[in-house]
């Protein structure tokens, strides 16, 4: 093959790729000044939640409760630089033209935005202390609360959710379901940032869980790995598109155990305290205190 050759093939994929009807939904014109959202600043963002949320397990191991307040006070300060920056890069992600000027709105709405972020970080660290506990109570095998935040991923995947969550309730666009499908990749579990999900929650394992968006669990509650809390086919507008918006994943009340590799469909209800067994297909409500096992 000439090298004639090699130039045809090179400009004609080129000019392919460049086509804009293959472009088509797939192309983001950047405009200057106004970048994506930055993977590897995401995760500096969750790496300096974490050390904040459980200091001495994650960021600098050498902390104590002499240099606490001085370590802390330097990971708020810089977690609330870099998420101003990248919360103004996801609310210009959905408006172009958002970022333009020192004081426009949504600057200072990114500003505030960060700053509910922060003002909450005490409560997230509260709720994320029950998980720990109720990681550490479920477990036979944990021997200690510095076990279950240093090695299980259920820890892991929590915190990026609970702050995504927290971000998806204040508004912010897109970042925090790039922050979900980090834990994602990380972990396995896979938690949309717009469920609900109440204290005191572990999943034991965790790979392959997935935790749908209109999904509501209350306290209490335990999943075993390859739980799928999913949607049934959902209706479709005159079009024959996918209608969106409409709550279609189950409601799991307080006290719920669901073991592994059972599958949850649909706006049911497992009522408070029931038991759902492994390798189960659920599409039904369960009355409170019931149990489901598969039969032989």
């Amino acid at each position: 093959m000439g090298s004639s050759t090699y130039t045809e093939i090179l400009t004609r994929a080129v000019d392919q790729l460049s086509d804009p009807a293959s472009l088509k939904g797939l192309f983001h014109q950047h405009q200057d000044g106004n970048p994506l959202p930055s993977g590897k600043v995401l995760e500096e963002i969750i790496d300096l939640s974490r050390a904040i949320i459980f200091p001495g397990y994650y960021g600098k191991s050498k902390i104590n409760k002499h240099t606490i307040r001085y370590h802390i006070g330097m990971a708020v300060e810089r977690l609330s630089k870099l998420l101003e920056e990248q919360i103004l890069a996801g609310l210009c992600f959905c408006c172009p033209n958002a970022g333009k000027g020192e004081n426009t709105p949504c600057k200072l709405k990114a500003k505030e935005m960060a700053m509910q972020l922060i003002a909450d970080l005490p409560e997230i660290r509260k709720t994320l202390a029950t998980d720990v506990e109720a990681a550490f109570n479920g477990d036979p095998a944990a021997e200690s609360f510095g076990e279950i935040i240093s090695c299980y991923p259920v820890i892991k995947a929590l915190t990026n959710y609970r702050i995504a969550h927290r971000l998806h309730t204040i508004g912010v666009p897109l970042i925090p379901r790039i922050i979900s499908e980090m834990a994602h990749s990380e972990t396995g579990i896979d938690i949309h940032p717009a469920a609900t999900i109440g204290h005191h929650f572990t999943i034991d394992h965790g790979t392959g869980v997935v935790i749908g968006a209109t999904c509501i669990i209350g306290n209490y509650v335990k999943l075993y790995q390859g739980v799928t809390l999913g949607a049934k086919s959902f209706p479709l507008d005159d079009n024959g598109n996918p209608i969106k918006g409409i709550a279609r994943h189950p409601i799991l009340e307080d006290n719920v155990i669901v073991y592994s590799n059972a599958t949850i469909l649909g706006r049911i209800t497992i009522g408070q305290g029931s038991v759902v067994g492994a390798n189960i297909w659920v599409t039904e409500s369960m009355e409170p205190y019931s149990k489901k096992y598969k039969k032989e």
